[in-house]
């Protein structure tokens, strides 16, 4: 990634960004050595993945207003110090960090020509980007603004925790139970029934977020070698948490109106699959939802090839009731469903859930308890409390509201840069096209303070392009826009 801002920039970086600042000719570090230290504090912060290539000489040159030596010889320190490596006609590259080895996978389930054979991106970039960014900087964020939270409701809520003549000291100064605090189990068993999934508090297991639930069914219900189906964008840490568990991952087109049936059903032929992980309602990145003949089609594929579908309802809260769950199709037979409140409430509590059958509920339990022992009863009974006395609710109907104005204005916003969706805007989330290489232009992005998710990052074939994920609550202010369509435009 280039680093540093020498070109001077029609828009200021944001208040709380953590731009660059230009390379100074008057400090006694000679220029050189200053887009070297750049550049290696970047890849050090992993903002520069690797695998990335860098600019060309002539381009960072430019960029940066220095000569092509000055270029060359920062180059030459980075690769002294191991962080680049030359290839021949191509330019300089991040090197990739030494794997540690992997199991073998046994002859039978070797990697077909479908399946990725090498680890998909980097995911943490994007993971640290999130905590370290500042939202009015930050329009490739994945979850909503600070100050879009409801921080009364949450003291209100731990507070009556805390207080109440119902055995705070228990909850304080023991364990939690197995499954999971009863009444959080008991209220989220009638929130699943507004959505059509019926699940009893005892078919449902109380986890640290919404991928920790996922983590235990993949060790659950996968060995090492396994073949799973994932969506083609998809969500980055999903990739990268299957693949270093072992996996091979099998990638389906993801459409307006859902997967692609064909490659999906092709792929199922050819390697059959143990499971499929999606998002059916307002996926990440695109927005989109499930319709319901794709459900029902989805389901009839997974019948007769014996699949499991884990179904990720992470953005539950911000779509409709009505809209089709897998799991209220298939009223978990084949279906195991997922959620949280991280993208709601806070993402400092750590709350999440999985409903399944009641004969896999004693094994994911037993794997929870090896894996956490128990999860926090405090913060689980205050989540009980809000959902119980409609104050998750009415939060959730303000985020909404919100939310759809915030989605008007980055829309004309959008437009007027000259970017497109490439689905139609929905949810949290947009799918745009830039009309250049969002990788590169992610780079130039960062150096004037704004954090931003490119298309490579939810590839899992690991393919650069045109396309950015953007954040609709993050995305309002008209600098990020302008900026963009300048470099869009060369500038």
């Amino acid at each position: 990634m280039d680093t540093g801002t020498s070109v001077p920039s029609p828009t200021r970086a944001p208040s709380g960004a953590s731009a660059g600042s230009a390379l100074s000719r008057a400090s006694s570090e000679p220029l050189a050595q200053q887009l070297a230290r750049r550049f290696a504090e970047r890849i050090a912060q992993r903002l520069i993945l690797p695998g990335t290539r860098l600019p060309s000489v002539r381009e960072c040159a430019r960029h940066h207003g220095v000569s092509p030596y000055t270029v060359v010889a920062a180059y030459d320190q980075l690769l002294a110090q191991g962080l680049l490596e030359a290839r021949k006609q191509r330019g300089f590259f991040v090197r990739e960090l030494a794997q540690p080895a992997r199991r073998p996978v046994p002859a039978a389930s070797s990697a077909p020509p479908a399946a990725l054979a090498s680890r998909p991106v980097d995911a943490t970039a994007l993971i640290r980007g999130m905590f370290q960014a500042d939202a009015r900087s930050a329009p490739g964020l994945g979850t909503l603004p600070a100050d879009w939270l409801d921080l009364p409701m949450l003291q209100s809520a731990m507070r009556k925790v805390l207080t109440q003549s119902e055995g705070p000291d228990q909850l304080a100064q023991h364990y939690g139970e197995p499954g999971g605090d009863a009444r959080l189990r008991e209220a989220l068993a009638r929130r699943l029934a507004d959505l059509g999934v019926a699940a009893a508090p005892e078919q449902l297991v109380t986890t640290v977020g919404a991928t920790h639930a996922l983590d235990l069914i993949t060790r659950s219900l996968l060995q090492p070698g396994d073949a799973v189906l994932v969506d083609d964008p998809g969500w980055a840490i999903e990739y990268a948490r299957l693949s270093q568990a072992g996996m091979r991952l099998l990638p389906v087109p993801r459409a307006a109106d859902g997967p692609d049936l064909a490659v999906m059903q092709s792929l199922i032929e050819q390697h059959r699959p143990r499971m499929y992980v999606t998002v059916s309602v307002l996926h990440n990145p695109t927005g989109n939802s499930l319709t319901l003949a794709q459900a029902h089609q989805i389901l009839r594929l997974a019948e007769a090839a014996d699949l499991t579908i884990v179904e990720d309802d992470t953005y539950a809260f911000m779509a409709p009731n009505h809209a089709p769950r897998l799991s209220a199709l298939d009223g978990l037979r084949r279906t195991v469903y997922v959620s949280g409140f991280s993208k709601i409430m806070t993402p400092a509590w750590r709350v999440g859930y999985l409903a399944a059958s009641a004969d896999r509920v004693q094994k994911l339990t037993d794997l929870k308890l090896l894996s956490t022992l128990t999860t926090s009863p405090l913060t689980e009974r205050a989540v009980a409390l809000c959902l119980e006395q409609g104050q998750l609710r009415r939060h959730a109907e303000r985020v909404l509201g919100r939310l759809d104005a915030a989605r008007q204005r980055v829309v004309r916003l959008c437009h007027e840069a000259g970017c497109r969706f490439v689905t139609p805007p929905q949810g949290l989330f947009g799918w745009i096209d830039v009309g250049l290489d969002t990788e590169r232009l992610a780079q130039r992005l960062l150096d004037a303070g704004w954090l931003t998710a490119p298309g490579l990052l939810f590839s899992a074939t690991r393919q650069a392009g045109s396309l950015m994920r953007i954040n609709f609550a993050t995305s309002q202010d008209a600098r990020f826009w302008a900026l963009l369509q300048r470099l869009r435009d060369g500038g």
